[in-house]
């Protein structure tokens, strides 16, 4: 739409943080507020984001201030180091490890004289690379047009300075306008086209639940082990590397429980830190396969000396999409470079809490499908129940809920039905119909031979 500084592989970092300038005044006033962050983490993550993206870090610099200027975010110094070091590294690209402001962003290109670019810009650009589905690449599309939406004016600054009125419009207002309204028109068309997608995605979930099929998704920190773990259960070749966002398409793929139960694991998105409202937006889609599970892996990389803050940092994403009452099963992943042994935790009550395995060597594996299989038979109802001729209602509804397994029919007219339930459901029609806590038999062959006549 306008032309901007081409852009190379070659890339100058510039990591300032904001809060350590005023915790060090809180330090120094004896404040027993002071929270101290990592650093070297913050950078070693942008660092990685950087590299994800297929760029040669060059070099990072670093600094503090007490808050960011509103014209540059740094100051003159910074900018002048900055200046020497891209005429020293002959870096092609500025990226910061904050959000800048648009306009931000063109003080600096206009003072550096090459791209600049926020960490925002940086995530989009990793996944727009890494979308293959038409549904993923709607979304990343979706989610820079928004994104540039709030950047536009920055092609036509040489213009500013006209005015509107009879005889004083010039191009540039003309070609700006232009710009929003080709770009607006794009927006709507993603959007009604990604309504689409998401419509079929619904009726997939709809037909699972009219199934019984229960949802498994994994969620966790991006680079946690997800995809790894998804092949480990599925026997698929779901793409996996040691890299930000290696997986960003959404993978379903059935897996088989003890007991011939099947249920379908759902491969997300990885989340990270501030991740951008946009991409939030824009994949809500997609996120909606873990606000509809009926359990979630939250996969934690365990020799990460950070996952503690990961943890934290997953949670809030699900908050935001909704998805924190969904049932959580932690899985910590990755003991082969932990150290720690195989094991499962288990609350007060037996039920499975946490589970140590190593997806990469397959150990711990059984033990997460028993807790899996576990906390999903919690969740659901299987047994025999038997049907009076009178109750013809509640035979069809559970016949249309696809809960049925098996039938018997009875001398005395009443049938005896094998079914498999979710708990809420069935709970819903017990309370309709009237149905006691003894009402489901548990499953015994001698049943199905007539053994309750």
């Amino acid at each position: 739409m306008f032309e901007r500084p081409d852009s190379g592989d070659k890339a100058l970092l510039v990591h300032i943080d904001i809060s350590q300038h005023k915790a060090a005044l809180l330090r120094k006033a004896g404040s027993a507020t002071v929270h101290s962050t990592d650093l070297d983490d913050e950078r070693a993550e942008f660092v990685e984001l950087a590299t994800s993206a297929g760029l040669e870090v060059l070099d990072t610099i670093t600094g503090s201030r007490a808050k960011p200027s509103a014209r540059h975010f740094i100051g003159k110094g910074k900018i002048e180091e900055i200046r020497l070091a891209l005429a020293e590294r002959e870096a092609d690209v500025v990226l910061f490890g904050q959000t800048l402001s648009p306009s931000q962003e063109r003080n600096l290109e206009a003072e550096l004289k090459v791209r600049v670019l926020d960490r925002n810009s940086l995530i989009l650009d990793i996944f727009a690379q890494r979308a293959r589905t038409f549904e993923g690449k709607l979304q990343v599309e979706l989610a820079q047009l928004v994104h540039l939406s709030t950047r536009l004016v920055r092609g036509w600054t040489h213009l500013e300075r006209q005015k509107g009125g009879i005889g004083l419009r010039g191009p540039g207002e003309t070609q700006l306008e232009t710009d929003r309204r080709l770009l607006n028109e794009r927006v709507r068309v993603l959007k009604k086209r990604l309504a689409k997608v998401r419509q079929q995605r619904e009726q997939g979930r709809s037909k699972r639940g009219k199934s019984g099929i229960a949802t498994v998704a994994l969620v966790g920190y991006t680079n946690a082990g997800k995809s790894t773990l998804f092949n480990r259960l599925t026997s698929e070749t779901v793409y996996a590397a040691d890299q930000l966002f290696a997986t960003l398409d959404p993978t379903l793929r059935r897996m088989d429980l003890a007991g011939g139960v099947s249920t379908v694991l759902a491969d997300t998105v990885g989340f990270i830190r501030d991740l951008p409202h946009e991409l939030v937006d824009a994949f809500r889609s997609t996120l909606t396969e873990t606000l509809e599970a009926d359990l979630l892996l939250h996969i934690v990389d365990d020799s990460d000396p950070e996952r503690e803050q990961r943890r934290d940092d997953v949670d809030k994403v699900l908050v935001g999409i909704g998805a924190e009452r969904v049932p959580q099963l932690m899985v910590f992943n990755k003991i082969d470079l932990s150290g720690h042994s195989v094991r499962v935790e288990r609350a007060e009550n037996g039920d499975a809490q946490a589970v140590w395995l190593s997806a990469s060597t397959g150990s711990g594996v059984e033990e997460l499908l028993g807790a899996i299989s576990d906390r999903l038979s919690q969740q659901r109802t299987t047994g025999w129940l038997a049907v009076a001729p009178d109750q013809g209602r509640l035979r069809a509804q559970l016949f249309a809920a696809s809960a049925v397994l098996e039938e018997v029919s009875q001398d005395d007219g009443s049938v005896r039905l094998l079914v498999d339930i979710d708990a809420s459901e069935f709970a819903k029609l017990s309370r309709e119909h009237e149905l006691s806590e003894e009402s489901i038999v548990p499953d015994d062959p001698a049943l199905a031979a007539g053994g309750l006549g």
